[in-house]
């Protein structure tokens, strides 16, 4: 691969040091793309002369033919979420007048960062539209492990609350895995304990949660009634929160999952086999026009910041999906924002009722 073509690519290993690849996307020799497979909304651009939009480079390599204007249909996940929450408030509304339950969400926030404060608050805003009540701890930064671990055994034991949710990620002297496996089974809406994840692997069995961002990316294939069986998907990233669910629940679906990742080798000649791409690794429009097979369908969960002084906040957001080249190309595409993002919350709503309705059995 040419020098002057060549993006670097910042992997996360099991080694103590990054490792930084070249992957094969466009001419931007001094942009360096931060591999991070959580979709949380991090400021991290590395190249401050980012243009307006990356996806309008004329010296970018097409290797399929695009229409001039956009073809594909947009999936608006906005409209499928609100049309989810009004089906989980009439079902709460119903559940309320039966049998005298609301369901409650706790939610623990440990530090200070603005991200996930801003998600816990949206998280809230949308349980009191539906009816859900809503439960808050928050931590400090320099809080213990077993202080979180103490709100979690408290919440596990409430029988208003019907789903926990720990928002990641966590401080750093705070073991992951420690406080996801203490949540009670029953109640791990985010479906993150690792009894779900097992049991989302296994054929035959089922989770009693499933992730809530894989389990959107999926609702929205469904409600557009967009056919996944005996279909080829790719997922782009193989976190535990996003990519390794999504081809999970993708091959229970009957598709032929492969996952692209830091360490594959001509990602654009895999995807550009696939009729569904679902995307979630955080880098800018990495996904081009030229890796996508016409007609393709495109999840987009990147959330991603870049420079745009013409915007009032100083950046816009995009997705890991180049929208201008590629909806000229595939069938249908989420946008971003707009698309995968909302589900997202609408999922964990949907999840909670589910978890008071098992809890107590109503149907």
């Amino acid at each position: 691969m040419a020098a002057t073509a060549a993006t670097m690519f910042l992997t996360n290993s099991s080694s103590s040091s990054s490792r930084l690849l070249k992957f094969n996307t466009t001419k931007h020799p001094n942009t360096i793309l931060h591999f991070r497979p959580s979709i949380s909304l991090q400021f991290r651009i590395s190249n401050p002369k980012f243009p307006k939009s990356i996806c309008s480079s004329s010296s970018a390599t097409t290797a399929v033919e695009v229409n001039n204007e956009t073809s594909a249909t947009v999936i608006d996940g906005k409209r499928v979420a609100k049309d989810i929450r009004e089906e989980v408030a009439v079902e709460i509304s119903r559940m309320k007048d039966e049998i005298g339950i609301v369901p409650g969400l706790a939610v623990i926030l440990v530090g200070d960062r603005k991200d996930s404060a801003t998600y816990v608050r949206n998280k809230k805003k949308a349980c009191d539209t539906v009816g859900i009540n809503s439960y808050e701890v928050r931590l400090a930064e320099d809080c213990t492990e077993e202080e979180v671990l103490k709100h979690i055994s408290e919440f596990n034991d409430d029988p208003s609350v019907h789903g926990i949710l720990v928002q990641l990620p966590l401080p750093s002297h705070i073991n992951e895995q420690n406080i996801l496996n203490a949540v009670c089974i029953e109640k791990d809406v985010d479906g993150f304990h690792p009894l779900n994840i097992g049991r989302l692997a296994m054929r035959g069995r089922e989770p009693l949660f499933v992730p809530c961002t894989p389990k959107g990316c999926i609702e929205l294939l469904h409600r557009y009634d967009i056919p996944i069986k005996g279909k080829r998907a790719v997922v782009i990233g193989r976190s535990n929160i996003v990519g390794m669910p999504a081809a999970l629940l993708l091959q229970r679906e009957d598709a032929t999952v492969t996952i692209v990742h830091s360490r594959t080798k001509n990602p654009e000649e895999i995807t550009r086999q696939a009729d569904i791409i679902i995307s979630a690794v955080g880098q800018p429009n990495m996904v081009r026009g030229s890796w996508v097979k016409p007609g393709a369908v495109l999840i987009d969960v990147g959330i991603n910041p870049i420079e745009d002084p013409e915007c009032p906040r100083g950046y816009r957001l995009v997705g890991d999906i180049c929208y201008e080249e590629a909806s000229k190309v595939a069938s249908a595409i989420t946008p971003v924002p707009g698309g995968v993002g909302p589900m997202t919350i609408a999922m964990l709503l949907s999840n909670t009722l589910l978890s008071a309705k098992r809890i107590h059995n109503f149907r």
